[in-house]
């Protein structure tokens, strides 16, 4: 048993569940609601490179530093699966501190403003604290992505630093990554603030 496995979590709107080659009609089919390739600042994949970003994600779970989840809603009327929406991850898996990075997240835009993605921090930021006892957990963003920026900041995470030129972009410009975190004991505030945001969404 390493450090970290894949596991489903249950939530109020959502299941994470283990990313899996079976999902890749759904995703591709959330990933065209809003056509969220199509934004420059995300990672979406396009429809015809679905497949390829979940044996991606899949290979690097294999390695040990990611573990890869598909999001999917939970049917009001019956309480069970739903449709899929989108894709969301542990990554930068450090088991030594511990300390985890939650990212690669995208989900259909008929989602946005649902409950579902504070639904789906919720269950990874509890996991991360409540179970895996990480002290620190990470977020990061494209600088200019300033609608990903303003949600994790709401969440209740901090500013780290700006990490210049970090990495490329699909089309080969440098990107500026801006790196946020939570630390354990701001937990329970965050949690608090989530908690809040979900009861809008009974």
């Amino acid at each position: 048993m390493t450090f970290l496995e894949p596991l489903t979590l249950t939530g109020r709107h959502v299941i994470l569940e283990p990313l899996h080659p079976e999902h890749h009609d759904g995703l591709v089919a959330a990933g065209q609601d809003g056509g969220l390739w199509k934004l420059w600042y995300t990672s979406v994949p396009e429809p015809e490179g679905m497949a390829a970003e979940i044996q991606r994600r899949l290979a690097m779970q294999e390695k040990g530093s990611m573990v890869p989840f598909t999001t999917r809603l939970i049917d009001p009327a019956t309480g069970r699966p739903g449709r899929i929406i989108g894709m969301t991850t542990y990554c930068n898996i450090d088991a030594a501190t511990p300390r985890v990075e939650i990212g690669y997240t995208w989900n259909a835009a008929s989602s946005h403003g649902t409950g579902t993605n504070p639904d789906s921090k919720l269950l990874l930021l509890g996991h991360a604290f409540e179970t895996l006892g990480c002290p620190a957990v990470e977020f990061r963003t494209h600088w200019l992505n300033h609608q990903s920026r303003e949600a994790i900041a709401r969440l209740g995470a901090k500013q780290d630093g700006v990490l210049r030129s970090h990495s490329r972009t699909r089309d080969g410009v440098l990107r500026d990554t801006v790196v946020f975190s939570i630390l354990e004991h701001e937990w329970p505030m965050v949690r608090n603030g989530l908690e809040h945001r979900l009861a809008k969404h009974r």
